[in-house]
């Protein structure tokens, strides 16, 4: 038996910003504290293997580090509650492709599914949804460039002074069954290829450990992104990468996300007025003719920008603290450059005075007589 503690501590004050070693070196070490070779070497090659004679221990020198550090308090505990059923939201509205993903999910068949589409138009709200409505456990796994098969196969913990193997947030909704959603995958680097074999709907072999976790039935992957994987040639999602086309391709089908026709998102404010308390039939009306007076203008080519229903609630939870359309609005396109947010803010200036002459001409009109209405009044 080796003492552990005492044994990444002595490392630490002989090896300082030292992870990886070979056994000779630990076993050195060991002795000058009394321990024993062979358990010692035992216990370094049971470690993951860097290269040719040598071996990490960063999985519990970093804990250990971290853990001498922190105050004395309680034990901390490894979390395990990623999987679970979403509760039903009492604003969301059903639409676009709500019907298909609720039958995907339903159906407890494995069917990776893309569903692409711009910003804050509802994309992982819709899936989180459906799970909802169908008593379905999910697990959503956020990806960033920095995501790596750590974060989502899982990896080496120490717990109470033992290192452990934390089963990440894929190997949990394997095992449960329940639906995965990649949130924002044209975000990951290269390094969520990992997640290849988990598309294949197989068996996965966890290296660090050799366990083989086969999908149980109702297992699903259900993935969204801004882009079809190809990038972002316009620059709007300067972020998003192109995503290997091996990878894409284990994508049963793709989901193609717009944004609401106005009658559907008129419903959305609306029940996002009932929720902060601040209904306004008027204002409502007035948001969904300018935000889909934009988004054809930005279509057009006409603006860069575009009013999202994201922001449309945004706007409307302001406009339940300050009770003033013009400074909501003001306040929720303040992110935008100077130019785009004047435009925006005199654009509803000139539908909340003259609103009929939008509304009766967005349909025939061409979009430079309806921001013509719109401007001149």
């Amino acid at each position: 038996m080796i003492n552990e503690r005492e044994l990444l501590a002595e490392l630490n004050i002989q090896y300082p910003s030292r992870t990886d070693f070979s056994p000779n070196e630990v076993i050195e070490v060991a002795k000058t504290l009394g321990m024993k070779s062979s358990p010692v070497y035992k216990y370094i090659t049971s470690q993951p293997r860097v290269k040719r004679g040598v071996y990490s221990l960063s999985a519990q020198i970093l804990p250990f580090n971290q853990e001498e550090k922190a105050p004395m308090t309680t034990v901390a505990s490894v979390m395990n509650d990623e999987v679970f059923v979403p509760s039903k939201e009492d604003t969301y509205v059903v639409w676009g492709h709500f019907k298909d993903v609720e039958k995907i999910i339903q159906s407890k068949i494995f069917y990776p599914t893309y569903i692409t589409g711009l910003s804050g138009n509802g994309k992982t709200m819709m899936v989180e949804q459906a799970c909802a409505r169908s008593n379905r456990e999910y697990v959503r796994v956020q990806i960033t460039p920095e995501t790596d098969e750590d974060d989502l196969i899982g990896g080496f913990r120490l717990v109470n002074g033992e290192t452990v193997f934390n089963k990440g947030p894929v190997i949990k909704a394997m095992e449960q069954g329940a639906v995965l959603l990649i949130d924002e995958i044209d975000r990951g680097s290269n390094k969520i290829m990992c997640l290849q074999g988990v598309l294949e709907g197989k068996p996965v072999l966890i290296k660090k450990t050799g366990e083989v976790v086969s999908p149980s039935n109702g297992f699903n992957v259900i993935a969204t992104a801004n882009t079809k994987g190809k990038g972002s040639d316009d620059g709007r999602f300067i972020a998003a990468t192109i995503i290997d086309e091996a990878f894409l391709e284990r994508f049963t089908i793709t989901l193609e996300q717009p944004y609401p026709k106005q009658a559907t998102e008129r419903k959305i404010v609306m029940k996002h007025m009932e929720k902060f308390d601040c209904v306004d039939k008027d204002f409502a009306e007035l948001l969904t003719i300018w935000s889909e007076t934009i988004r054809k203008t930005f279509e057009d080519d006409g603006v860069d920008e575009i009013i999202s229903t994201r922001r449309l609630c945004h706007i409307v939870q302001s406009f339940s603290i300050f009770g003033d359309r013009q400074k909501s609005i003001e306040l929720c396109v303040n992110r935008f450059d100077e130019d785009t947010k004047e435009a925006f803010v005199d654009l509803y200036s000139k539908v909340d005075v003259q609103p009929d002459a939008i509304e009766n001409n967005k349909d025939s009109a061409s979009l430079d007589d309806i921001l013509e209405a719109a401007i001149n009044g």
